[in-house]
């Protein structure tokens, strides 16, 4: 055998071991693809990201309720009663001592000192029920499934729960919409 046909075979050698080393490459890569996109969040729940709430049509003691990111929060026009309620609570008497001032809407989070507004998360945090409103001991929200009583401030004075009702992040945009999230 010459050279030169040693050098052919060896080359044609080499190119197949290229051609399956790129075959094996885009195989894998396009194994990956759905692999890592099945990690991203849900189309439903990057939808709902953040959402505007018009709250001019929430007279003053009334409440709503609206969806972000799969959870229930309350969005509550507190009365004068409720508010002056939270205010004269005395802190060492609770479990999660936190003041109606850090509970309610203040400017130093979102820009507009609104006391008579409460927005929290309206999942119970002992076991993730959603408390019923103004029911309990408190005037706040009771939590049927395991008796925990909150406040008007959403703070827990009674039952198992451990903390209050968390906060979500919000801003008011205007007198009359606020966007959660």
């Amino acid at each position: 055998m010459s050279q030169t046909q040693a050098d052919t075979t060896v080359t044609r050698r080499d190119f197949i071991y290229l051609g399956a080393g790129a075959f094996a490459a885009v195989g894998g890569a396009a194994a990956l693809v759905p692999l890592i996109h099945q990690m991203n969040p849900a189309a439903d729940v990057r939808a709902l990201a953040t959402i505007d709430v018009d709250i001019s049509a929430i007279a003053v003691g009334q409440q709503i309720k609206v969806m972000w990111q799969g959870k229930p929060v309350f969005v509550r026009h507190r009365t004068p009663e409720d508010i002056a309620a939270a205010e004269a609570v005395d802190l060492s008497a609770l479990r999660d001592p936190v003041p109606d001032s850090e509970r309610r809407a203040n400017a130093e989070e979102n820009g507009m000192d609104r006391p008579d507004w409460l927005i929290v998360v309206g999942v119970c945090t002992h076991l993730g029920c959603i408390p019923i409103e103004g029911r309990g001991d408190y005037g706040g929200w009771f939590c049927p499934c395991h008796g925990s009583h909150y406040d008007t401030a959403a703070r827990i004075r009674l039952g198992p729960a451990p903390t209050n009702l968390p906060k979500p992040p919000y801003v008011f945009l205007s007198d009359s919409e606020v966007q959660i999230g």
